[in-house]
């Protein structure tokens, strides 16, 4: 079986987002990453089990429906911790993502200020800024959790994670809008930018 791999990040010193947390929050997308592979190497071995033992197909379904959790929440990390490789750099004036969320929303900081607003949404989850490949258009969305409410089709642009877990060490969750605010003067945007290009 073809196994997905962990990936490594150039992470620098950051700031407001402490050292500590960055490698508590590794350890955790590398359980992503483990998991995701132990679900697919599972599946075969309880299917064989399904002639002699009635409860196996359930087990088999269990843990399919789980496998979105644990996949999504690999990739989401990915697309997370990549935007704060590379050291802190900014958005230039003539990107092309910054033209697109202009078309969108008029003004970038209207779009930032919305963004960042869904990211204190009550709750755990993501903020997330789409490109819908067949309407050609940015898109913000909230996911719940690692998977509910990703948006088909659509190309992930930019996540951050609004787990508990992303921000602890570093903030109690009633300051999370301290980590929100942090993770934003960290972004690479060269990065962000990238994956807008990918996705068209």
């Amino acid at each position: 079986m073809k196994k997905f791999e962990e990936k490594k990040f150039n992470i620098g010193i950051l700031k407001g987002i402490s050292a500590r947390n960055i490698e508590e929050h590794l350890k955790l997308y590398a359980g992503y990453v483990k998991n995701t592979n132990l679900i697919l190497e599972k599946i075969p071995k309880y299917e064989g089990y399904t002639k002699e033992d009635a409860f196996a197909p359930y087990v088999v379904g269990e843990i399919q429906r789980r496998f979105a959790f644990e996949y999504n929440g690999m990739r989401n990390h990915e697309v997370y911790f990549e935007s704060l490789s590379g050291g802190a750099k900014p958005l230039k004036q003539e990107s092309q993502l910054r033209k697109a969320v202009e078309e969108e929303w008029e003004f970038f900081d209207t779009w930032l200020n919305r963004f960042k607003t869904m990211a204190l949404t009550r709750g755990i989850g993501w903020a997330m800024l789409y490109y819908d490949r067949k309407e050609k258009r940015l898109l913000s969305n909230w996911v719940d959790e690692q998977h509910l409410g990703q948006l088909q089709d659509c190309a992930l642009i930019l996540a951050i994670d609004m787990w508990e877990h992303a921000f602890v060490y570093d903030y109690p969750t009633s300051e999370k809008k301290k980590y929100v605010e942090a993770f934003f003067q960290n972004i690479n945007w060269e990065v962000i930018e990238e994956n807008f290009k990918k996705a068209q």
